[in-house]
């Protein structure tokens, strides 16, 4: 995409043109939107390693959103010993829901998981996601597994308004997921590619899939606590711009036709 440069110098930037599946294709890809988190991606890139290798083919596609901090120092650092790290870079800061759709169409697995960069979501859940993906019918296609933080580790005041939020959000958009702000969701590349990308989409992945004729399914996943480094979000900040988007998903929800599919035309 516009605006990425790759870490380190030599690899090929992501590029703006709608996908095609990349060459040296591998089963899954690892997307992490990465900001101002030196205290916490080494552990967690050697989680995922742990986690992954020797069950499927793999990269980790850690993308930073314009890091201030040693982030992506450590990120070059952690390349030779983790020979599937691909690093990019935004030029300029584009936030979390852009980081995802800058490794989306930089990736090369035809599945697509993303967690969040600090380390709160558990690596070790992957297999789980992965095992249920592929023993779901036609492979997956057209599910969205998303992760529901059933012990969620964060302050009251947190897990008060994410509850607050999630209902208004299930009330209005009918998208019955728990835990729509949970990072650790898994798809088929495909599927993502399909829906419409824009600031803060993320938190509405499951409404978006359901829009596009998909479907939804809750699976309860660990949570941890941060183990450094402070968080991104504020809760009024994150309410204020939350009321705008949930606005704009309805209308995208209202303004969608559905053809019902097509046949050959004879």
């Amino acid at each position: 995409m516009n605006g990425v440069s790759p870490i380190p110098a030599g690899q090929n930037s992501a590029s703006a043109s709608p996908p095609t599946q990349p060459a040296e294709a591998c089963d899954l890809s690892v997307v992490i939107p990465v900001h101002n988190e030196a205290a916490n991606i080494r552990v967690l890139l050697e989680e995922i390693c742990a986690a992954l290798r020797g069950r499927m083919s793999f990269e980790i596609l850690a993308v930073d959103d314009c890091s201030t901090d040693e982030t992506p120092a450590i990120l070059r650092s952690c390349t030779a010993a983790m020979p599937e790290l691909r690093p990019l870079r935004h030029r300029r800061n584009a936030g979390q829901s852009m980081a995802v759709v800058t490794g989306a169409y930089a990736a090369r697995g035809a599945v697509l998981v993303t967690l969040d960069g600090d380390g709160q979501n558990d690596p070790a859940d992957i297999p789980a996601l992965w095992a249920a993906l592929q023993a779901a019918p036609d492979g997956g296609a057209g599910l969205l597994l998303a992760g529901h933080r059933v012990r969620r580790q964060d302050s009251w005041v947190k897990k008060l308004s994410s509850k607050i939020a999630n209902a208004v959000r299930s009330r209005l958009l009918g998208d019955a997921t728990p835990d729509t702000g949970c990072g650790l969701k898994m798809l088929r590349r495909d599927l993502f590619l399909r829906l419409p990308a824009f600031d803060h989409m993320h938190r509405f992945l499951p409404a978006l899939v359901l829009r596009a004729g998909g479907k939804v399914r809750s699976v309860p996943v660990h949570h941890r606590h941060r183990r450094g480094g402070v968080s991104h979000y504020g809760t009024w900040g994150r309410l204020k711009v939350g009321l705008v988007d949930l606005a704009g998903v309805m209308w995208l929800k209202r303004r969608w036709r559905d053809s019902g599919g097509s046949d050959p035309l004879v």
